[in-house]
């Protein structure tokens, strides 16, 4: 098993086209590999083969209200009291959080800055963690909330990897991130290009198929453009990775979530303009497109 595997699997996955269900069956894909790579046996033993074998979810808890990219500052905090750590703050964007029984967190243990972040695992069910569904205007199935921890007791136990040192797990857990989304992203770029071409080659205006207008064929024809060079892209990284790139991989793969986040605004924004008055509506021929210019704007 290598990473075009993880490329393949990532991209067929993704035909059902519904990005928000696709967010949240993927998101252990994101919120595991630290466990994998830093948590101890302990850990590993209590989260890893249930979440596996489908039985427990769980989530990944970085972003918040006022540090979103901005991971070094991020505000919520684990105080240690004894053997167990008081967590206090709130997470914003967190995909799958309502169905979640565990969550990876990201906290502030130490100093400001990079070198005082730590990640726990936290159980979901623990008294004091609250979640709210958010409202967003697509990906409506991803189960995206506010998280809120009000001095939650997580046992000392349950620190994944060393304290005050989990900014480059968190760092490195990102590139593998932004490969999924951004296969997840491509794939969804192609379902765009594949409903504007059966929509075209149906629709017929001024006495021939939509298809046959020469500006029609000329949009799909940069909408594949767009697409097939950002999966050229997300080969050539996937190969980088087999061939042993390591960590200096994450500049490239932050340009490949660009690339493939601003191919799928593309596609879905000239499928929409090929579909026309239908891409308005959230159900029929349009209901893809119209949910990908609002998935697309959240990547």
């Amino acid at each position: 098993f290598n990473h075009f595997h993880d490329l393949i699997w990532i991209d067929e996955l993704s035909r059902v086209g519904a990005s928000g269900l696709i967010a949240g069956v993927t998101i252990w894909t994101m919120a595991l590999p630290p466990i994998l790579k830093f948590g101890s046996d302990y850990i590993k033993d209590l989260v890893v083969q249930p979440v596996l074998r489908g039985e427990k979810c769980i989530s990944l808890c970085i972003s918040e209200p006022f540090a979103g990219s901005d991971v070094a500052n991020l505000r919520t905090t684990a105080e240690r009291q004894g053997d167990e750590f008081v967590v206090n703050g709130q997470k914003k964007w967190i995909t799958w959080a309502v169905h979640a029984d565990y969550f990876t967190v990201a906290c502030r243990t130490g100093g400001p800055g990079a070198r005082g972040v730590s990640l726990l695992l936290v159980d979901a069910k623990s008294p004091g963690v609250s979640v709210r569904r958010m409202k967003l205007q697509g990906n409506w199935l991803g189960g995206t909330c506010v998280v809120t921890f009000e001095d939650v007791r997580v046992p000392v136990r349950n620190l994944i990897g060393r304290e005050n040192e989990g900014f480059k797990p968190l760092m490195v857990n990102f590139n593998h991130e932004r490969f999924v989304i951004a296969t997840q992203a491509i794939r969804q770029a192609r379902l765009c290009i594949e409903d504007a071409i059966t929509f075209a080659r149906t629709r017929e205006t001024f006495g021939k198929k939509l298809i046959e207008h020469d500006i029609i064929r000329e949009k799909i024809a940069n909408m594949a453009r767009q697409i097939e060079a950002a999966w050229a892209m997300g080969e050539h990284l996937a190969y980088q990775m087999d061939s042993g790139a390591g960590d200096a991989i994450g500049g490239p793969m932050a340009l490949f979530k660009v690339m493939a986040a601003k191919c799928f605004e593309f596609a879905a924004r000239e499928a929409s303009q090929i579909i026309g008055g239908s891409s308005y509506t959230r159900e029929g021929k349009g209901q893809r497109v119209v949910s990908g210019l609002a998935a697309a704007a959240g990547i």
